[in-house]
């Protein structure tokens, strides 16, 4: 019988299908395992063999947990809302629904041709409204809910309406605007808009109007990260700076708790350092500085108070809402000009470190409130409105950039700098002193630190502060294919959606053009937004990570009707155990993910505050280009090694045209029709293509689709190849040449159990010595490396069993069995099959792992190395028991020995216990 791979495979999953084999409970006795892949796009493009390398990982683990005893979830499912998808209905008229369900039913045939063991019963889709229903649901407890300081943790908002009618807001600072201030007298006196305008600057939902990254081609708002040099990543349109009316999420209330739970969790180094740069907490004061002749003052927030005395100039970010009230008449022009120039540029850009200094004179002044000195008011890029308070004092003195400033501007320069010492110790000659000329004699830099503080306190221009880089997530786009805000709009005030009208469903358009005002496509169903003379329905839509922020909830109860997740479900299966995906969801995905999950912990309705216990970075699987090249002003083509014999241009080529490096020149010609009466020239009677390892993409011709990988080596190998390229954290190149050895070990492994003339010949004899140590051997090992997604050690180590089981011409269904069983994760489909063969009529699925035997392996025996005057003239295998006399006498009796003594008698025998023997002349 051969090994029929595909048949095999087919049979096997479709058997897994009808018996639903891989459908999970929520009621068992089981210790639970969760395991998760982070939520893929439905692309239109489908797969390349790069992109299940971490479904491979999280499919291996989720068997051999499996295999271990755990009840295991591991599911799979759809972020199908997105950008990308509505740009596809508006460029070929599909509507997005379509085109989603068509993309998806491709990406899951590509998945079960792999022969995943996801429970597709749970399987989840973002724009199915049972889904977005409870995404909505979630979006008015975070609507509906504020961060209680004090407490440190999110509550009703009830609770703070509570507050406000007993004390107004005294001790509850305002997140949104920590200028207001009102007492029980006042909140009562406020009519309903006024109340609800007030709470709205304290909502974790929150409405506001903000600079957002327009982009008029694509009628929407886009993420900083979706902007690059001015442009629209997607399409490469115009971008510009744009004041709109957005929802927000108030993460920067969590920062601290975000900062605090990575302690908690099993993230990488290099993954908690993101996330800890991107919340950027820092510790410092806010210093008002009076404007001259200006009823205004700036509020500059900085690390180094101390440094007050050494400002030559603020510097404003170009949207600060004071511009326009400071900028003179003389300056107008220019500072008008300055701004049209900084709209044009992203976030991303304005933050870089360049060459280039831009910046422009408003015209004002301000006045540093310890020496009185005029200082003054510039605008600049490279300062955010939403960074502090979007105002920063300059230090040329002792901040290199302040001083490229400065000198660019010809802005005098002081050589004045609060601080006097290079470091915390002192040699203090005299009591400490702060002097007006901002010197600190004899004080240690802490102490000079806390001094300029309480200075600045004393003289009520300042306050102590800490601060966050991060800033609030927005929450709101201008476009069609998303989740509708469950928000309507009563004579311009937001109130929520009864729960029961839930879900607010997407309504059907085929027209994608934006609305009026910048609003989205939504704003052009007039019948849709217009519900009663000035009640309108919110026309914006949720972003993509709104679906994405709680998925992994919804996999462990999916079909419920009543709750997003049933309370004891969630109890039961709590964290994700093992999270695996890519490092690019770093300051986005997991961070909003944390931070719903905190939210909904502090509501009561999880009982767990971080949503992912491991998260594993997959490393990318590079694309193996292949290269040909064109003579100029022709269709010859030359070979690789000929080409600089000639003048040529390079030229990318199809990849699946290519064997190895050797290009079929016929396929080549039939791959697009200008190449039809290429000439090549060849060296050898080849035509040898260049080569480059880069990313893999449609672009570059360098993607290869799994499904024609699996067709020609099968699931198993496909599996085992990925997980053997390389450690699962490390990027790799792909190279199709390189799966033939991993196919050549699966018939190897096939020959164990059936031999080409004889048929099948295991046997049902009691294994050797020899035998359960290999097997016992790999049990300790293959077990180790699964546990630690060491997966590439684990398949060399399939590899060195097989070899040695060959060598040892075992075919004993004792230690065969057990292989097979460790194996499954791997390989499960011929697993199963040979499992079946070996007459077992239950899964392989249900086996138990072979549990390892320290006796089997505990080495007996040793090949000692036999040295005569230091030089080994022959090896003696000898039983570990022995004591030096025996070894002696037969060391003496060897015939080798024999022949070099020649008869003389030694002078002695040295022998070392388990490691040689010497024999001295």
């Amino acid at each position: 019988m051969e090994y029929n791979f595909r048949a095999i495979e087919q049979k096997w999953q479709q058997h897994w299908k009808d018996t639903d084999a891989y459908k999970v409970s929520n009621d068992s006795n089981k210790p639970k395992c969760y395991v998760l892949d982070m939520f893929p796009y439905p692309s239109g493009a489908g797969l390349h063999v790069g992109h299940p390398l971490g479904y491979i990982a999280t499919d291996i683990y989720a068997r051999f947990k499996r295999l271990k005893g755990f009840n295991v979830l591991h599911p799979m499912g759809y972020d199908a809302f997105g950008l990308p998808t509505e740009q596809y209905a508006i460029e070929t008229g599909q509507h997005p629904a379509i085109t989603t369900d068509k993309n998806i039913e491709s990406f899951r045939s590509q998945l079960d041709n792999i022969g995943f063991c996801y429970d597709w019963s749970r399987e989840i889709r973002t724009s199915d409204p049972s889904y977005y229903k409870w995404t909505q649901w979630i979006f008015l407890q975070l609507f509906n809910s504020w961060y209680n300081r004090a407490a440190e943790k999110a509550e009703p908002i009830e609770s703070l309406i509570h507050a406000f009618e007993q004390n107004g807001n005294a001790g509850i600072p305002c997140p949104g605007d920590r200028a207001i201030q009102f007492s029980a007298a006042d909140w009562k006196a406020m009519d309903e808009v006024a109340q609800r305008n007030i709470l709205m600057e304290y909502r974790i939902a929150y409405l506001a109007f903000a600079e957002v990254n327009w982009c008029e081609a694509l009628g929407t708002v886009l993420a900083n990260d979706e902007v690059i040099n001015g442009l629209s990543e997607r399409g490469g349109y115009p971008v510009v700076k744009k004041k709109m009316r957005q929802w927000f999420l108030r993460i920067t209330e969590y920062a601290d708790r975000l900062l605090t739970g990575l302690e908690t969790i099993q993230f990488s180094d290099a993954m908690k350092d993101m996330q800890r740069n991107w919340i950027g907490k820092s510790q410092g004061a806010e210093i008002t500085f009076k404007i001259d002749q200006n009823d205004a003052n700036i509020v500059v927030y900085t690390t180094r108070p101390d440094t007050v005395f050494g400002v030559d100039f603020i510097v404003l970010a170009p949207e600060h809402d004071l511009v326009a009230s400071i900028t003179t008449p003389a300056q107008a022009d220019a500072v008008a000009a300055y701004i049209a120039y900084v709209q044009s540029r992203s976030e991303r850009e304005r933050m870089a470190e360049v060459k280039s200094i831009t910046g422009v004179f408003t015209g004002s002044y301000a006045i540093n409130p310890f020496n009185g000195q005029q200082i003054p008011i510039w605008l600049s890029e490279y300062v955010l409105a939403g960074y502090g308070t979007g105002a920063i004092m300059a230090v040329p003195c002792g901040d290199q950039r302040d001083f490229n400033f400065a000198k660019h501007f010809n802005i005098p320069i002081t050589n004045i700098i609060g601080d006097a010492f290079n470091g915390e110790e002192a040699n203090p000659t005299k009591d400490a002193n702060l002097t007006n000329s901002g010197e600190y004699t004899g004080m240690p830099m802490k102490k000079a630190m806390e001094a300029i503080n309480n200075s600045i306190e004393e003289k009520g221009i300042g306050k102590r502060q800490v601060n966050f880089k991060m800033r609030d997530a927005g929450f709101s786009r201008q476009r069609y294919w998303g989740e509708p805000f469950p928000i309507v709009f009563k004579n311009g005030v937001a109130y929520q959606v009864d729960e029961k009208e839930l879900p607010v469903e997407l309504p059907y358009i085929q027209d994608y053009k934006q609305g009026p005002e910048g609003e989205g496509p939504l704003a052009n169903v007039t019948a849709w937004v217009n519900l009663a003379e000035g009640v309108k329905r919110e026309t914006n839509t949720m972003p993509g990570y709104a679906g994405s922020s709680w998925y992994f909830l919804r996999y462990m109860d999916p079909h419920n009707d009543a709750a997003f997740c049933d309370r004891k479900v969630s109890d039961y299966w709590g964290q994700v155990d093992l999270y695996v995906g890519g490092t690019e969801h770093a300051v986005g995905h997991l961070l909003y993910s944390r931070l719903w999950t905190k939210v909904l912990y502090d509501l009561g309705h999880i009982g767990f505050d971080e949503p992912f216990k491991k998260l594993v970075n997959q490393g990318m699987i590079g694309g193996s280009s292949r290269l040909v090249y064109r003579v100029k002003e022709s269709n010859t083509f030359v070979s690789a090694g000929l080409k600089d014999q000639y003048d040529t241009t390079e030229l990318y080529v199809d990849v699946n045209i290519v064997d190895g490096v050797e290009l079929d020149t016929e396929a080549f010609k039939k791959w697009r029709s200008d190449y039809a009466t290429a000439e090549f020239i060849l060296e050898d009677g080849k035509y040898i293509c260049g080569t480059l390892t880069e990313k893999m993409s449609k672009r570059l011709f360098n993607t290869v689709n799994p499904d024609h990988v699996v067709e020609k080596y099968g699931a198993d190998t496909f599996r085992m190849y990925e997980m053997f390229l390389g450690p699962l954290e490390q990027s790799k190149p792909w190279e199709t040449k390189g799966i033939e050895g991993v196919h050549r070990f699966l018939k190897k492994l096939w020959r164990l159990f059936y031999d080409e003339q004889k048929g099948f010949i295991v046997e049902d004899k009691p294994a050797t010595p020899e035998e359960l140590k290999v097997l016992h051997r790999s049990i300790r090992k293959i077990e180790d490396d699964s546990e630690r997604l060491s997966y590439n050690t684990a398949v060399s180590n399939f590899m060195m069993c097989v070899n040695d089981l060959t060598d040892l011409k075992c075919h004993k269904k004792e230690i065969l069995e057990k292989v097979l069983v460790l194996l499954t994760p791997y390989a499960p489909h011929v697993s199963e099959e040979l499992w079946h063969q070996l007459g077992n009529t239950g899964s392989i699925l249900n086996a138990a792992y072979p549990v390892f035997e320290e006796k089997y392996v505990v080495e007996t025996t040793k090949e000692y190395p036999v040295s005569i005057n230091g030089k080994t003239r022959t090896t003696m295998v000898l039983d570990l028991s022995l004591e030096a006399a025996e070894v002696e006498k037969l060391a003496m009796e060897n015939e080798v020995v024999i022949k070099w003594l020649e008869g003389k008698t030694p002078k002695k025998i040295i022998f070392v216990k388990g490691k040689m023997i010497n024999i001295v002349l």
